[in-house]
C-alpha cells in the first residue's frame, strides 16, 4: 500500500478516535444520569428493575474505557505505533462486546420491567405519605404532572391510599391536578384540598367525605404514557448503540490496515507525560 494511502488511513483513524472520545463521554453521561436522577421517572424505573442499575454501570464503564481508548487510538494513529494500535484493536473489541451485552440486557428485560412496574407504582401510590421527602414519591409526582395523568390504570388507584381517603374534605394528589394552558410548570407534591368543591358524602359513607368523583384531577392513568415513553427511549438507546458499534467496527478495520502497513516504529515520537 502506498504512503499516501497510509496517511489517509492514519488521519481517518485519528478522526474516528476523536469521535470515539466524544461518544464515550455521551455514553458515560447517560449511565451517570440513570444512577443520579432522583427527581423524575428514572428513579421509579430503578426501583422496579435492578437490571437497570447493572446496565447503567456497564454504560459508565464502557464510556470511560471508550474515552481512554479514543485518546490512545489518536496517539497510536498519529505516531504510527503498532503496539498502541494493537492494544486499541483489542480493547475496542472488548468494548463492542460489552455494548452488545448491555443492549441485549436492556432489550430482553423491558417486558419484565413493564410487568414489575405496575406492582411497584401501585404499592407506591398505596403507601404515599403527604409531606414525606422521598425520591420515589417525587419521581412519581413528576410523571403525573408532566404526563397529565393520574394513578397507574386510572385515578381510582389513589382510592387505595388510606391516608388520602380518610380525609374529611375533598382532598386529592396535587400532582394530578388539572391545569390550564397557562398553568404553573412547577410540580406540586403531597395532597391538596379542593377549596371550591362541596365535600359532601356520597354513598354509604365508608370513605368519609372525600369523594374521588369530585377530585379536580386527570382521570386517565399513566400506564400507556409510561410504556410508550419506555418504547421510544429504548429505540433511541438501541439506535445510539448500533451507531457506535458501526463506528467501532470501522475503527477496528482502519487500525488493522494501518497496523499491517507500519513496518518500523519510532517510540521517540510518542509523547512522554
Amino acid at each position: 500500500m502506498g504512503s499516501a494511502c497510509v496517511k489517509v488511513i492514519k488521519y481517518f483513524l485519528f478522526l474516528f478516535n476523536l469521535l470515539f472520545f466524544i461518544l464515550g463521554g455521551v455514553i458515560l453521561g447517560f449511565g451517570v444520569w440513570i444512577l443520579a436522577d432522583r427527581s423524575s421517572f428514572i428513579s421509579v424505573l430503578q426501583a422496579s428493575s435492578p437490571s437497570l442499575n447493572v446496565g447503567a454501570y456497564i454504560f459508565i464503564g464502557v464510556g470511560a474505557v471508550t474515552m481512554i481508548m479514543g485518546f490512545l487510538g489518536c496517539v497510536g494513529a498519529v505516531n504510527e505505533v503498532r503496539c498502541l494500535l494493537g492494544l486499541y484493536f483489542a480493547f475496542l473489541l472488548l468494548i463492542l462486546i460489552a455494548q452488545v451485552a448491555a443492549g441485549v440486557l436492556f432489550f430482553f428485560n423491558m417486558d419484565k420491567v413493564k410487568r414489575e412496574m405496575g406492582s411497584i407504582v401501585t404499592k407506591l401510590i398505596r403507601d404515599y405519605k403527604d409531606g414525606q421527602e422521598d425520591s420515589l414519591q417525587q419521581g412519581w409526582d413528576y410523571v403525573q404532572a408532566q404526563g397529565k395523568c393520574c394513578g397507574w390504570v386510572s385515578f381510582y388507584n389513589w382510592t387505595e391510599n388510606a391516608d388520602l381517603m380518610n380525609r374529611t374534605t375533598i382532598t386529592y394528589p396535587c400532582s394530578c391536578e388539572k391545569k390550564g394552558e397557562d398553568g404553573s410548570p412547577l410540580v406540586k407534591k403531597g395532597f391538596c384540598e379542593a377549596s371550591d368543591v362541596n365535600g359532601t358524602l356520597s354513598g354509604n359513607g365508608t370513605q368519609g367525605d372525600n369523594n374521588p368523583e369530585q377530585w379536580p384531577v386527570y382521570q386517565q392513568g399513566c400506564m400507556e404514557m409510561v410504556q410508550s415513553w419506555l418504547q421510544e427511549n429504548l429505540g433511541t438507546i438501541l439506535g445510539v448503540c448500533v451507531g457506535v458499534a458501526v463506528i467501532e467496527l470501522l475503527g477496528m478495520l482502519l487500525s488493522i490496515c494501518l497496523c499491517r502497513n507500519v513496518h518500523s516504529e519510532d517510540y521517540s515520537k510518542v509523547p512522554k507525560y
